[in-house]
């Protein structure tokens, strides 16, 4: 086919079509000036040339000059709602020093590094008490007895054997913790309303600390096979002191000072017939091991000084005056009163490898003891058995009962 010119019908004839084989040929080379569009590819450098082309300036045509104001705010809500490049700068910081190449890597997001942060406290918490547990497993266990080597009264040699027979006899020194229940005329608190007056008159006596300790065991071990009267308990108490005293002092008050101090409510006869009843009840065997005695080496272990032992003998006492504290043995008796003092003045739970290798006992092992102590610390003052609480708010004894009880124990 060919085309025609408008002006007239016998116009020249231009051929616009030709054979497929020629043009097969002009393909076969692409022309340099007509490239494929697959290449039409323009370099960074050329890409920002263009960008950077001031825009087209097109005429203005009516309908589109009405709808300019539309097409602004339009755009103006777009560029609103399209985060600006500050703020995208502040979301994503390239790290160029480190990467050494811009934009190879970004910063991690702020989750993952506070992850990471707590991950690694974790972990340094995971340490420090793995080291603190090593340090308590390698801690050395001190010889409490280096010093007194040289002392033949101290009899070194043989301490080891003689607590290890005090451990093995105490439990002969225990009753039931429930032996009130066969007193027909009797209960708890008439026990600890007794043993509470007794810690005044034994003050009051000035007798050595280990009497206290043996005449309430000797009340404990009559009162759990023998029964007796109400009006007989003052009696067996006070008789049970003059037992203690022969055993322990050297000088023994007098029967008729105890007849007094018990406002003559007894006779002499009464008191050494008591004496008596006591003494073949018990089979004369005053010679068991009392809290006073693990006392004194434990505090010996903890390398006390002289608050610490107060406090200590005030938080002991304490448990005598309990009827409930029957249930633990002597032993552990005094390495709780112990344990609790040093938290009480430390301020924080303390039991060094020394103290668990004399003592027998590990800290979890005197815990719930140790929780009862301080209950009765913070309630020494009050209601009606305040014996002890006076005794240790002296200066005779440093004012230990104002000591603050450790209420993080509880």
């Amino acid at each position: 086919m060919g085309t025609s010119d408008d002006a007239g019908g016998g116009g020249k004839i231009m051929p616009t079509r030709r054979a497929l084989s020629a043009i097969n040929k002009n393909i076969t080379e692409p022309p340099s000036s007509y490239p494929y569009a697959l290449n039409n590819k323009r370099s960074l450098s050329e890409r920002n040339v263009i960008r950077n082309k001031p825009p087209l300036r097109r005429p203005l045509t009516r309908k589109f000059a009405d709808n300019k104001p539309q097409i602004q705010e339009e755009e103006t809500k777009k560029s609103n709602s399209l985060p600006s490049e500050e703020a995208l700068a502040e979301k994503v910081d390239i790290d160029v020093y480190a990467c050494g190449k811009e934009g190879d890597y970004f910063n991690e997001p702020v989750f993952v590094q506070h992850t990471e942060t707590m991950m690694e406290e974790t972990y340094q918490m995971e340490e420090g008490i793995k080291v603190e547990d090593a340090d308590k497993e390698n801690e050395r266990v001190i010889n409490i007895d280096a010093c007194v080597e040289k002392n033949s009264l101290a009899v070194v040699e043989y301490i080891d054997d003689i607590f290890n027979f005090h451990n093995k006899s105490e439990e002969l020194s225990c009753v039931a913790s429930n032996y009130m229940d066969n007193q027909q005329d009797l209960n708890e608190m008439m026990r600890g309303i007794l043993i509470d007056w007794l810690i005044e008159v034994h003050d009051k006596f000035e007798l050595m600390e280990e009497t206290l300790y043996l005449t309430v065991n000797i009340i404990d071990r009559f009162l759990a096979v023998h029964q007796i009267l109400r009006k007989k308990l003052q009696l067996v108490g006070v008789t049970a002191l003059l037992l203690a005293c022969k055993y322990e002092e050297v000088s023994v008050p007098v029967v008729d000072d105890l007849i007094l101090i018990s406002d003559k409510a007894y006779t002499r006869r009464e008191v050494l017939d008591m004496e008596k009843l006591i003494a073949n009840t018990l089979q004369f065997n005053f010679s068991l091991p009392t809290p006073y005695v693990f006392m004194r080496r434990f505090l010996k272990a903890a390398e006390s000084d002289k608050k610490l032992e107060v406090l200590s003998f005030f938080i002991i006492e304490l448990c005598l005056v309990e009827y409930e504290m029957l249930e633990y043995t002597p032993s552990k008796l005094a390495a709780s009163a112990i344990y609790t003092a040093r938290c009480t003045l430390d301020g924080f739970e303390e039991w060094s490898k020394t103290c668990e290798s004399h003592t027998g006992y590990k800290e979890e092992q005197l815990l719930a003891c140790t929780r009862k102590m301080v209950d009765f610390h913070h309630n020494a003052g009050t209601g009606k058995l305040t014996g002890v609480h006076r005794k240790y708010n002296t200066s005779k004894f440093s004012y230990a009962a104002r000591t603050e009880p450790a209420g993080f124990l509880l």
